[in-house]
């Protein structure tokens, strides 16, 4: 904490200006009143921008966000009644500081659709933290959603479910490995209302969704059941030969992984059963069993050649 003693604050007019080493916010050790919030990193930008001038390289405070509903440009008057040094506020300046209070609230938007933001980018950040999403996945949801919002696809319809299904559409896109049961029982709302919802963003929003990787979700599975690395690769590489030979169209990717893996155990003389690797990988016992079948005749045939 540094201390200013050239200039006066604005507010009291006292020479009790203090700096904050660390975040460059001024402030008046007396009063409290802020001067400035924020300062401007000393390093350089990653992008740069071009101006008349040339081109500038500066940036100031921190990025936006989508995951927020202002996007991050809003203003937070702290509820505690105290000054920078943690001392009380007086009685005169209490009563200004909860008339801006009152008067920042009134100035924030209460429309139905920024209330409907609020909601739902509030359940994508509880979301978050059940599901393990990166930061991407959760830009790119938002961006889903805001879109859903901006044509009024969510009116009428559940803020859970359209965010749980702006969410699993991300995943897709982003091809993070999360199943439609995986986001269902996160967001504790039925599998029928989060494919509806699924269903009505593709096709309003014109979402173009890559096909899942098995690969991937053979990566899942096994970190779930704690397999070893050589019969995690012998897997990855039963996949890769069935997607060669197209086998893979048309099947569902988190049960072919399954069945590769077991594969992959038997012939590597791992002891584990069926429906230890089902549990894991979110599908039934007999969907590993048809898969294995048919993979185990390819793979045979393939490997004897």
């Amino acid at each position: 904490m540094g201390f200013d003693s050239n200039s006066n604050c604005s507010r009291c007019g006292k020479k009790s200006m203090l700096i904050d080493e660390v975040t460059g916010e001024q402030f008046c050790g007396k009063c409290g009143y802020v001067i400035s919030e924020k300062v401007d990193e000393s390093g350089p930008e990653r992008k740069s921008y071009s101006t008349p001038g040339g081109t500038d390289t500066s940036r100031t405070g921190a990025p936006t966000s989508l995951t927020r509903h202002d996007k991050g440009l809003s203003t937070v008057i702290n509820p505690l009644n105290k000054d920078a040094s943690g001392r009380p506020l007086s009685a005169s300046m209490k009563s200004t500081i909860t008339r801006l209070r009152t008067w920042d609230s009134r100035s924030q938007s209460h429309a139905s659709a920024d209330r409907n933001l609020r909601l739902a980018l509030s359940e994508l950040d509880r979301l978050k933290d059940k599901l393990t999403i990166s930061s991407i996945t959760l830009e790119k949801a938002a961006y889903i959603y805001r879109k859903a919002l901006e044509k009024k696809l969510v009116r009428g319809r559940s803020i859970s479910a359209m965010i749980a299904a702006s969410l699993y559409a991300a995943c897709r896109d982003t091809e993070i490995p999360r199943t439609l049961k995986d986001v269902t029982e996160a967001s504790n709302v039925k599998r029928k209302d989060i494919s509806r919802c699924y269903r009505i963003l593709h096709q309003e929003l014109e979402l173009k969704m890559p096909v899942v990787d098995s690969v991937q979700c053979i990566a899942k599975i096994s970190s779930k059941v704690k397999m070893t690395e050589k019969t995690k690769r012998h897997a990855i590489k039963i996949i890769k030969e069935i997607q060669e030979q197209n086998e893979s169209a048309g099947k569902d990717p988190m049960g072919l992984a399954a069945s590769a893996l077991y594969l992959s155990c038997v012939q590597t003389g791992v002891h584990i059963t069926q429906r230890d690797i089902a549990e894991a990988a979110g599908v039934t016992e007999v969907t590993i069993r048809n898969r294995y079948k048919g993979i185990k005749e390819m793979y045979l045939s393939e490997s004897d050649l």
